[in-house]
């Protein structure tokens, strides 16, 4: 154990005033690549230099609630303590402005089921971590971060039994769907049953037989409509997820996804490639431990020239959302939050 994750374990476990979930999980495994710590540092140096005062980051994909949580993650995943950190105000107001973000009679964070699952994910993950006293400084709560999280979970939930599919599509009030924004919803769901909030097994299970549904016997997963598979690491990376997190690895379209990612881990990312390397390392390690680690060692060699001298990433998204992503990518090096357990 480090000397960074003793200190953040003493911290959680001396602060009386924390939720009752689970704990974020300790750092441990091999010493995390200096290439990996530089890296980091100088990403969250540049997400912390950009963060408005309300909490959020604006320009580009990443503004919005989903944004948010995802640089949020970023923060929370590196081992740094987020009650007495250096980067502790900064997770205080990512979470004040996700919470503030929430409709209060819909549970819905933001314009689209994108960003609710990413801030829902991101919730989950900072449930039972951060020291609810210092969150709102003002005193004025308009909601825990369990009330939140709860009230996502059940908006979720509303916006499932609505959809024909047993899925998820932009819109809380979608007709069809797709396995990208299914798996932000899916993934948020299984993070927050982690952190002990009730998730209903049939909510999991017809998300899962969704997926199944749309998974090829080759491993490849399609976007939206039955049988219109195409090639896509994103895809397949992020199905594989669903699978491992859901427990369901005895699927043979979770062998057939992991098949396709593990035959191909020097292959172009596509059009996303952030998107997709966020879900290929967590697919990875889920599902091979061994290939992760070949695979982390090309996503370094490939990420350190690509960082910018302020420390951001470039990306479609905008340097926000693509930086948060990166960092992500490389955050099964300090495997802290409990969504990277296996």
């Amino acid at each position: 154990m480090t000397a960074r994750s003793m200190l953040a374990l003493l911290l959680v476990t001396a602060c009386g005033g924390l939720a009752h979930a689970q704990p974020m999980a300790i750092q441990h495994g091999d010493v995390v690549p200096r290439d990996v710590r530089e890296m980091y540092d100088r990403g969250l140096q540049y997400l912390a230099s950009s963060q408005s005062e309300n909490g959020d980051w604006t320009g580009g994909m990443e503004h919005g609630p989903g944004g948010t949580g995802i640089a949020l993650m970023a923060f929370l995943a590196s081992g740094e303590d987020p009650n007495f950190g250096i980067y502790s105000n900064n997770v205080r107001r990512a979470l004040r402005s996700i919470i503030n973000a929430q409709d209060p009679g819909t549970g819905i964070m933001g314009q689209s089921m994108y960003h609710h699952g990413f801030a829902m994910l991101a919730l989950a993950e900072a449930y039972g971590a951060v020291d609810e006293r210092t969150l709102w400084p003002d005193g004025k709560t308009p909601r825990s971060i369990g009330q939140a999280l709860e009230l996502a979970v059940r908006a979720a939930i509303t916006s499932q039994k609505r959809n024909p599919n047993g899925a998820w599509r932009y819109s809380p009030s979608g007709q069809d769907a797709d396995t990208s924004v299914s798996g932000a919803v899916t993934v948020g769901l299984l993070a927050a049953r982690n952190a002990g909030i009730e998730v209903p097994d049939e909510v999991i299970e017809k998300a899962v037989a969704y997926y199944m549904k749309m998974t090829s016997a080759s491993g490849d997963v399609a976007y939206s409509g039955i049988g219109a598979f195409g090639d896509s690491v994103a895809r397949t990376s992020i199905a594989a997820l669903v699978y491992s997190l859901a427990r369901r690895k005895d699927l043979p379209q979770f062998k057939a996804t992991l098949g396709y990612l593990t035959g191909n881990l020097e292959q172009n990312s596509g059009s996303y490639p952030e998107y997709a390397r966020y879900y290929q390392a967590q697919a990875l390690f889920q599902g091979d431990v061994p290939a992760w680690e070949k695979w982390n060692k090309l996503i370094i060699r490939q990420l350190k020239p690509s960082q910018n001298a302020d420390g951001s990433f470039k990306g479609s998204y905008g340097p926000t959302f693509c930086t948060s992503m990166s960092l992500l990518a490389l955050a099964l090096n300090y495997k802290f939050l409990p969504i990277y357990e296996r």
